[in-house]
């Protein structure tokens, strides 16, 4: 455990629930349901959820979002003593994103097996070769994390599914 994190009111449970919050948000715009929240000084400063799809801009991660979003609130682009509560582990873009800004902290529910950049297929935040290093907790609330996203295709796989059969009987 990290001096910061040992000095926290509130622990990682309690900041990733805040973030599915955030997923949830994402979901009822019909995106995938990924949450983001800064957290610095034990307090919320920044919140931000998948808005890929309704934006048309492959930027607007939940990460993405939230980090701006910190930015304005900082006053600075770089995130020094902030921690980043996300749903699920960032992909490059997103992991380069949190290099860059200098966070001190990632922790992250479901591992992205197919792009995660947080130790999955790469591990971009903690590269030795790269002027800063991220400490990562991975795992946290993964069931929820993981569960909703799995839901979410299941869902879509379903939607699209019925839309191919309605065309074929037109």
């Amino acid at each position: 455990m990290s001096n910061n994190q040992s000095d926290n009111k509130y622990d990682d449970e309690y900041w990733m629930q805040k973030a599915l919050v955030m997923a949830d948000k994402a979901e009822q715009e019909n995106e995938i349901p990924v949450g983001a929240i800064v957290v610095k000084n034990n307090k919320m400063i920044a919140s931000g959820w998948n808005l890929s799809i309704c934006t048309h801009d492959p930027s607007a991660h939940a990460e993405m979002l939230a980090i701006r979003e910190a930015g304005k609130k900082l006053e600075n682009y770089r995130m020094l003593g902030c921690t980043l509560y996300v749903t699920l582990e960032p992909c490059s873009m997103c992991a380069g994103l949190l290099v860059h800004s200098r966070i001190d902290r990632l922790v992250f529910g479901a591992h992205d097996l197919k792009t995660g950049s947080a130790g999955s297929i790469m591990n971009l935040v903690q590269h030795e070769g790269l002027n800063h290093q991220i400490e990562v907790t991975s795992g946290v609330l993964s069931q929820q994390c993981g569960q909703k996203i799995s839901d979410f295709f299941k869902r879509r796989r379903k939607e699209i599914k019925a839309l191919k059969k309605e065309k074929r009987n037109n």
